[in-house]
């Protein structure tokens, strides 16, 4: 087996047998990326010389015998939208093309602290508005199972990058399913953790409302090892919540209209689960639609039975509002970007060279400005929420999608008091050729039909590898949970994951 092969456990325990170093671990990865990368374009910056002082670091801690956290010496990458001191962070886009990050976002502090070796940052969709990793302003990431395809957005450098074993994890964004879809296209565990679980600070805003930070892995294991690291209040984030992680609990909490209560069935529940004996699971029925890739449908079917044969109980659910997620989705994050993103103008934020002489007033400099350092997909989200949000249309455009989302919301509360999770699939289909769907933005934008209603519910939910259709292209399954009940994700997920092997 290969370094590189390894998952976080093994190269812990590795490490400590000193079978090998933080530093030859971290250059095998360093010379994986340099041969391999060339023909994915996962990384938009590789920071050698920061990782091999980190690995270093870490063979020091070892010499001296002293304690050593789970992901010390574990080679990381990090989507580039997420701050690393003194790290360039472009955000995808040009007009953030030379911005040093002077700050580490609160995720970075953590794993600094554990002792990660972070070994460069990721490409993504332009201020990770895409869904397919082909909005890049500096070029188009590829799926390590057919270069043909793409990896998936807007995290598809991240999923691209642990699929390929060009790192052991990644962090990435996820707004609408951009951490889920690019995991099940390329065959691995994606996790979007409750809103409010992770701390945003650092991250630079997409939609505020929805984008949360969670882990892309090679195993469900891994997953649960870098949310548990990185999960907790954060006084820098006021949108950030303990949840119950701050006292050591889990997730033994249910959210009710007055707050948070402990649920001691559930915790009991939970304890040495070896089966998924009494669990219900709930399958919506309208997460199989016309259109569907029908070797997708029987794929997420099949994974279904197989948590029958585990001993789940399996229902169809309905959640009567999910037709009116996306459109609900593409109302509210334009809105919330146009509004952030209006900090970009080469005067506060962002840099970029004009030809001065062509330009004699403000109105001029800002169109050559934000036309020239933003691209078309970040132009139409702009112009998108600047409608949605003008005096005459907020009344019949955003406050009507916040309605609607309160009554997705609302569906997802109905049918937990039924079932104890749900199971859907991650995209009606594998992923698809590369240039595609570009010419087609509302085709694109069905590639997050499933993932959506996830983000304006605030839930937790997690991609895992189901099968593959033609034997080559990855189909994940999507468990959804219940606010701040990760731990019962993770269980289940395992258990699905060994069955599955």
């Amino acid at each position: 087996m290969e370094l590189t092969d390894l998952t976080i456990s093994e190269i812990h325990n590795r490490l400590k047998k000193k079978e090998f170093s933080a530093k030859e671990l971290c250059k095998a990865y360093l010379d994986r990326i340099e041969k391999e990368d060339k023909k994915i374009f996962s990384f938009l910056t590789v920071t050698k010389k920061l990782a091999l002082s980190q690995a270093e670091k870490i063979d020091n801690l070892i010499a001296k015998r002293e304690k050593l956290p789970i992901l010390a010496g574990v080679p990381a990458a990090i989507k580039d939208i997420i701050l690393v001191k003194d790290v360039r962070c472009t955000a995808g886009s040009k007009i953030l093309e030379n911005y040093t990050a002077i700050y580490d976002a609160t995720v970075i502090k953590k794993l600094k602290t554990q002792g990660v070796v972070i070994l460069g940052k990721t490409n993504l969709d332009e201020f990770a508005m895409g869904s397919s990793t082909e909005n890049s302003a500096f070029f188009k990431t590829k799926n390590p199972h057919d270069l043909s395809r793409v990896p998936g957005g807007s995290s598809g450098g991240s999923a691209a990058a642990v699929a390929a074993n060009l790192c052991t994890f990644a962090l990435g964004t996820d707004t609408g399913g951009s951490i889920r879809q690019p995991a099940s296209f390329c065959g691995i565990v994606g996790l979007k953790p409750t809103y409010g679980a992770v701390s945003r600070y650092g991250l630079i805003a997409f939609a505020s409302s929805l984008d949360q930070i969670g882990p892309i892995t090679k195993t469900v294991e891994d997953a649960k090892i870098v949310f548990d690291v990185i999960k907790g209040r954060d006084e820098m984030d006021s949108t950030s919540i303990g949840g119950g992680y701050d006292k050591g609990l889990g997730s033994p909490y249910r959210q009710v209209s007055k707050g948070y209560v402990t649920d001691k069935r559930y915790r009991n529940r939970l304890r040495n689960r070896q089966t998924l004996n009494n669990l219900r699971f709930g399958v919506p029925k309208e997460y199989f639609i016309e259109g569907m890739d029908p070797e997708v449908e029987e794929i997420i079917k099949e994974a279904i039975k197989k948590f029958e044969t585990l001993g789940a109980k399996i229902e169809e659910i309905s959640l009567p509002h999910t037709e009116y997620a996306l459109p609900c989705y593409y109302i509210i994050a334009p809105s919330e970007a146009s509004a952030n993103l209006a900090r970009y103008d080469a005067i506060r934020y962002g840099e970029l060279k004009t030809q001065n002489s062509k330009v004699k007033t403000l109105i001029d400099y800002y169109f050559k400005i934000r036309g020239e350092g933003f691209g078309e997909e970040v132009r139409r989200r702009i112009m998108l929420g600047t409608y949605a949000l003008s005096a005459g249309y907020y009344e019949a455009y955003y406050k009507r999608a916040l309605k609607v989302r309160t009554l997705v919301k609302q569906d997802f509360e109905k049918a937990f008091q039924k079932v104890d999770l749900i199971l859907t699939p991650v995209s009606p289909t594998p992923a698809f050729k590369l240039g595609e769907r570009v010419l087609d933005p509302l085709k694109m934008y069905l590639s997050d039909i499933f993932t959506v209603p996830v983000n304006l519910a605030g839930l937790p939910a997690i991609s895992i590898p189901a099968g593959k259709v033609k034997n080559k292209l990855p189909v994940g399954l999507q468990i959804i949970g219940q606010a701040f009940r990760e731990e019962e994700i993770f269980k289940v997920a395992s258990l699905f994951e060994e069955a599955n092997l």
